[in-house]
């Protein structure tokens, strides 16, 4: 699915439960002598009624000073998201994004526009990246998904009342980011979300179940394989850059003596460029996948 959203998009290691294995989303726990930060990988758009929470992630949230995300979790901010990305994802008025395309991609952009139910027009007025999101959203609503039950906002109403709320960017900085590659580096982009809508109508289901089953290696290979191939200046920008900056605003976290949840997209979480990786080869003790 959508690229750009499985990296702001996106997992806690088998749990024993009565005795009886389970599989469940990963967990990372970092510890010094004197904090300790839960690290939860979140799939940012979820179906409906999934059973995901693990024992461990509840009793941070219950312990924890505070809940770190990527973006602030409240209304003010999503509005500011929205804006934003109307005014920096809408193309100029002389432009048609079926135009910019090759033939075959805009060929396959409308054949996906009328299977999801996007409307054409809109498409056509789009940045490549937002229509890429905005075509990723709907294959999302088709499977019975949406934010609403994603990680994100069910963590934030579950989470104790004394946790104070940070963010590690801005919404500014989130829409600068996806909105910053080429006119090349998004067609591409879009291309390879469009190809996966057409040949693999079912892989937001196998992201999602992968994430339930704690399957790290399945995770990199749907969710960050595809972009550090096809589209690496993006995925510097998406994934590697925000980990190196993450990593070191939890380092400074660290120096303190609280309890913390961070909750990022899975993908920000796996493998050996991974924040758990990262604050691993600086000493701390991490355990998790």
């Amino acid at each position: 699915m959508s690229r750009a959203w499985r990296s702001i998009a996106g997992a806690v290691a088998a749990l024993s439960v009565a005795g009886q294995a389970a599989a469940m989303p990963p967990v990372w726990v970092v510890k010094d002598k004197n904090s300790e930060i839960v690290l939860f990988g979140s799939v940012h758009i979820l179906p409906h009624g999934l059973d995901w929470s693990p024992p461990v992630l509840d009793r941070a949230l219950k312990a924890a000073d505070d809940i770190w995300f990527e973006l602030p979790i409240d209304a003010q901010s999503e509005a500011q998201t929205a804006a934003l990305a109307g005014q920096s994802g809408v193309l100029p008025p002389d432009q048609s994004l079926y135009k910019l395309l090759p033939p075959k991609d805009a060929e396959l952009m409308g054949k996906l526009a009328q299977a999801y139910d996007v409307s054409p027009a809109l498409l056509d007025r789009l940045q490549p990246w937002l229509a890429e999101i905005a075509l990723a959203g709907a294959a999302y609503r088709k499977a019975g998904a949406d934010a609403d039950s994603g990680v994100e906002k069910t963590i934030a109403a579950m989470a104790t009342p004394k946790a104070t709320r940070k963010a590690f960017e801005t919404p500014a900085e989130q829409v600068a980011i996806l909105s910053s590659g080429s006119m090349d580096e998004q067609i591409a982009s879009l291309r390879e979300t469009m190809r996966d809508m057409d040949e693999r109508p079912d892989e937001f289901q196998v992201l999602v179940k992968a994430w339930v089953d704690g399957d790290t290696r399945a995770l990199d290979r749907e969710a960050l394989a595809p972009i550090r191939t096809a589209t690496p200046g993006l995925f510097r920008r998406l994934v590697t850059e925000r980990n190196a900056r993450w990593t070191k605003m939890l380092q400074t976290r660290l120096q303190g003596h609280r309890r913390t949840v961070v909750v990022v997209g899975i993908g920000h979480l796996i493998g050996p460029d991974g924040v758990p990786a990262r604050l691993r080869a600086l000493g701390y003790s991490v355990t998790g996948p």
